[in-house]
């Protein structure tokens, strides 16, 4: 039976729809939950339908403040971050010879920078407690690659050897760090995908459908519990079959 009372859990990216569903699901399982996020309109809508979590917001892209960051959330959690789910990233998509260099930089310093930073900050906390867990959500396009998506391909990939890495460093530590790589959810990033094209894409996945937020909650969870408590390094694909390792 999963229980994660008691489980302190740091979520990124919490305002949008995958962040909403993760929220939702580790709440309902009795987890202490500080969301954060960059809009406080969205995050006070949240605390007003999950009223026993914490809100705070936070711009994961300012890198100079992420140490503090994680230092107010250590303090909030009395010393005991459990669980970090690194959620939280952004698009900017390009034809490679098209894409400027800010469109570039801007996704590689918020999904690939950002996730590092905050991951090892959050470790620096869980090696005095001698256990944790990372949580990073990556997607298919690290796999894949796909087109006018470079920047956000190569952010995802490298976050996916960069959890790698550091499942190698601290595993004798007891922290343990993975990936959750989905493929096409339904959200509004796909909403703006013209129906000729979602079928063209459809037709490229097993199970012949988009992915619900809820599936890639489902795997959080389990990760977040007792249940993986023997994987480390690896990367659980949630894409329906559209793509296999």
């Amino acid at each position: 039976m999963i229980n994660l009372k008691n489980t302190n859990i740091l979520l990124t990216g919490a305002t949008g729809i995958i962040g909403n569903s993760i929220l939702e699901k580790c709440y309902d399982y009795g987890a202490n939950i500080l969301a954060t996020g960059t809009n406080n309109e969205k995050l006070e809508k949240l605390k007003l339908n999950y009223p026993n979590i914490n809100i705070k917001v936070f711009d994961i892209s300012k890198h100079d403040q992420i140490e503090n960051f994680l230092e107010e959330v250590n303090i909030l959690f009395k010393n005991k971050i459990d669980i970090l789910i690194n959620n939280a990233g952004i698009t900017l998509d390009n034809l490679s010879i098209r894409m400027k260099e800010s469109e570039w930089k801007s996704v590689i310093d918020i999904n690939l920078t950002s996730t590092y930073l905050t991951s090892k900050f959050a470790i620096k906390k869980m090696l005095k407690n001698k256990s944790g867990k990372i949580i990073n959500i990556t997607s298919v396009v690290g796999h894949t690659g796909n087109i006018g998506q470079a920047n956000y391909a190569a952010s995802k990939s490298g976050i996916i050897g960069m959890s790698k890495s550091l499942a190698l460093e601290y595993g004798k530590k007891n922290i343990k760090i993975n990936c959750i790589s989905p493929g096409f959810i339904e959200s509004n990033m796909t909403d703006k995908i013209s129906e000729t094209h979602k079928e063209l894409l459809k037709s490229k996945i097993s199970l012949d459908r988009f992915g619900q937020p809820v599936d890639v909650a489902n795997t959080v969870l389990f990760l977040s519990s007792d249940l993986s408590n023997y994987i480390t390094g690896e990367t659980i694909h949630v894409n329906g079959g559209m793509y296999f390792s």
